[in-house]
């Protein structure tokens, strides 16, 4: 075999955006891996540079079918839309749900999105991709943050008991009751120790003194903690 079969003629093209797609959703991953997240670092390198690889194949894999075959059809979207259709069962094994707590949507968000950027990255629009990776980063970083700052209010609508079974449900109510504070949803988990978790998540907009509340909780018989539910 030739060494001219060996190295194609747009393999410096290859090198370029497998690399960028590399940094680029490496940059993403980078930031779920200092947030502990399930998906992070590695996984997000894989799943851009996979792309990207797929995205070169769809675009240069097929040229000497094409140069020798007149009667082939070129299609340089079909193999995009399987990585773009076939990526979410990656992204739903990053989501866990809790009660009433759903955690790891944005992992599979960003997994999806670096997809999407290690596509872009084998067609050779770099300047789509460096702008969406800044927009990505600021988002993850500087959205959280304003999240916390403005919308903590809404974190104090759920309360997370931790009671025993001879628990009388009335002396939880009554708490509630005696103050107004509206029940959104109600969820009972059982565990094996013989413990329950019950997840109280109250309408919004009502204000009352959350260290009061948890106070009273605490005082009933058979309740055994109370926190915030995040």
């Amino acid at each position: 075999m030739e060494w001219e079969t060996l190295i194609s003629d747009h393999f410096l093209t290859y090198v370029l955006r497998l690399l960028l797609a590399l940094l680029l959703c490496g940059l993403i991953g980078f930031e779920r891996e200092l947030k502990n997240h399930s998906a992070g670092f590695r996984t997000h390198i894989l799943v851009g540079v996979g792309s990207c690889l797929m995205m070169l194949l769809s675009l240069y894999g097929f040229e000497s079918f094409i140069e020798t075959h007149d009667n082939i059809r070129f299609d340089p979207a079909r193999i995009p839309s399987y990585v773009i259709s076939g990526i979410g069962f990656l992204g739903a094994g990053t989501i866990i749900v809790n009660g009433m707590t759903i955690r790891g949507l944005t992992t599979a968000a960003s997994i999806w999105t670096v997809a999407g950027l290690g596509l872009v990255i084998g067609a050779g629009m770099y300047d789509v991709a460096v702008f969406t990776t800044v927009v990505v980063l600021l988002s993850l970083i500087f959205l959280n943050q304003i999240e916390d700052k403005f919308f903590s209010k809404r974190r104090k609508n759920f309360v997370r008991i931790v009671v025993e079974e001879d628990i009388q449900m009335e002396e939880i109510f009554r708490v509630f009751d005696e103050r107004g504070l509206r029940i959104y949803k109600l969820e009972i988990e059982s565990s094996a120790t013989g413990e329950r978790n019950l997840f109280i998540e109250l309408e919004k907009h009502q204000d009352y003194s959350q260290r009061e509340v948890f106070d009273e909780l605490s005082n009933i018989i058979h309740v055994k903690h109370v926190n915030e539910r995040k």
